[in-house]
């Protein structure tokens, strides 16, 4: 009896460790609004919850009710919901969040693309690359007047950064700007 519980737990705890260290990888990565996390209570009882985080950065944890998410890497919200559920509601309790969708991670194409609208941001997507993602230029699309509106990180707003593509695809490196999170890229219509 002995040895098939220290079968189970041995099981139990290398299950757990597994998968922490799989979402401990992305933690550099900051929880933004319409991400969906999954919080799991693992002790004492076990429960699972997903949550997306509203317009205000906040999600809703059993227990403990709101909590201010936006801008925290995700071992930053595991560890608050932790010390708040020790806090008085639980005895010992083990928690793990994951991300299970990014939703904050966009970028928007506009103006003369075949398909205009918001994209999932890849990893050095650049704005020649959001282009072809959205199909491409339209008949009427031209390729010297793109412009990327970039929101200002500390006020409303957006800067407008002027891009000409058809010196990118001439092998001007620093004429395709590497996209943000929640970038605009708008493509005008063309002089005929």
């Amino acid at each position: 009896m002995k040895k098939t519980c220290f079968v189970l737990l041995f099981f139990v705890t290398f299950s757990l460790l597994s998968f922490i260290h799989i979402f401990a990888q992305s933690d550099d990565y900051k929880v933004g609004i319409g991400d969906i996390l999954e919080v799991r209570i693992l002790k004492p009882e076990a429960s699972t919850d997903r949550t997306t985080v509203t317009p205000s950065g906040q999600i809703s944890v059993a227990y403990i009710g709101s909590l201010h998410v936006k801008d925290k890497t995700i071992t930053e919200v595991q560890k608050e919901i932790q010390w708040r559920l020790a806090s008085g509601y639980l005895k010992y309790p083990v928690v793990v969040v994951a991300l299970i969708e990014s939703r904050s991670m966009n970028f928007t194409v506009s103006g003369e693309v075949i398909r205009p609208g918001s994209y999932q941001l890849q990893e050095k997507t650049t704005v020649l690359k959001a282009i072809s993602i959205a199909g491409g230029f339209t008949r009427f699309g031209s390729k010297s007047r793109v412009k990327l509106l970039r929101p200002f990180p500390d006020k409303p707003g957006y800067d407008s950064i002027k891009i000409n593509l058809q010196k990118a695809m001439n092998g001007d490196a620093k004429e395709d700007v590497i996209l943000k999170p929640g970038d605009i890229v708008v493509v005008s219509e063309g002089f005929f």
